[in-house]
């Protein structure tokens, strides 16, 4: 009999995948076809710092882009602290799965205390999706990523429920952030945020976004380091995200070391009955492999674990096209 069940950031999971953040957990109905369906957590869409800022009366509301900060008020007023705690029980109440609350900062001010809030609704753990474009010339490297850590520093002084840190792939040295965080009382990372990307119109010279969903060969990057950090850092259990689309991609990033994998963008392409066929995929590559628990294969093909680690570390293609003729 194969058993699905993982721990992941503490918490009990009935199966290794988890549905990320999005307006695919945005609603009760969603997130109860979402249970349904086999997902072993669910990551409530983040609730914004800035939405929070305008709830305790610190959002600019003049300066040099008031439209800005016009949409950005109109936000907060229709999508409320109160309404994202709302949220937190009523989903508590409709399923059986953790229900994990998301917050997307940048900084470690006041917002801080609403996590208390979120605790006290039900969330069994709080996922901190924390962004930052380094452009400052004149900013020490340092001083951002002490930015992220100081974050968690001051989240871990208010709740006592996990806490998980979402990250972004541009780290001079990734394997020493983990270990930070982790140092710092960080349960989880999830490898990698999807930020967002600019496109530009050549026909109309006019600013646009990028593709939002990710592919199935946006693996390669959070494969990479889910097998090194799985390995370097084992004192933080690791939730693989971006370009997990089937139930083998699921797999290839437990073999890694990953204790779970998020998915998204399949589900925005396929629905969410889709999740359905991700985790049959992994029970049946299981019951085919002989496998009666996760645990037996997670790691498998980490960092630490294969003959030639280097497999990982490798930055070129000089021995793949060496082989070409």
């Amino acid at each position: 009999m194969v058993d699905l069940s993982v721990t992941y950031a503490g918490l009990k999971l009935k199966s290794p995948v988890l549905v990320s953040s999005s307006g695919l957990t945005s609603s009760v109905s969603r997130i109860k076809k979402i249970a349904e369906a086999g997902a072993g957590a669910v990551v409530l869409k983040s609730l914004f710092e800035e939405q929070i800022q305008f709830e305790i009366g610190n959002m600019e509301t003049g300066g040099d882009y008031p439209e800005a900060a016009d949409y950005l008020q109109a936000y907060a007023r229709e999508n409320s602290v109160n309404s994202y705690l709302e949220l937190i029980r009523d989903a508590k109440a409709a399923v059986d799965i953790p229900v994990i609350a998301s917050v997307n900062c940048h900084s470690s001010s006041e917002w801080v205390d609403f996590t208390v809030q979120m605790e006290e609704a039900g969330a069994d753990a709080i996922e901190l999706n924390i962004y930052y474009i380094a452009n400052d010339r004149k900013k020490d490297p340092r001083e951002y990523e002490q930015t992220y850590l100081r974050i968690v520093e001051e989240v871990k002084k208010k709740v006592s429920i996990p806490v998980i840190v979402k990250l972004g792939l541009h780290f001079t040295n990734l394997t020493w952030m983990a270990d930070q965080l982790a140092i710092r009382g960080a349960a989880a990372l999830v490898l990698f945020n999807r930020f967002y990307a600019p496109d530009i119109n050549t026909d109309d010279f006019t600013m646009g976004s990028a593709e939002v969903l990710s592919t199935p060969a946006d693996i390669r990057t959070s494969l990479r380091w889910v097998g090194i950090l799985s390995s370097e850092v084992p004192n933080i259990d690791i939730s693989a995200y971006t370009g997990v689309h089937n139930g083998l991609g699921a797999v290839k990033q437990i073999l890694a070391g990953a204790e779970a994998v998020q998915v998204c963008s399949v589900l925005y392409r396929n629905g969410v009955d889709y999740l359905r066929e991700i985790v049959g995929e992994v029970k049946t590559w299981m019951e085919k492999k002989k496998y009666e628990s996760v645990a037996e294969f997670r790691g498998k093909m980490s960092y630490g674990s294969i003959e030639d680690p280097a497999s990982y570390e490798r930055a070129q293609f000089i021995k793949y096209f060496s082989k070409m003729h």
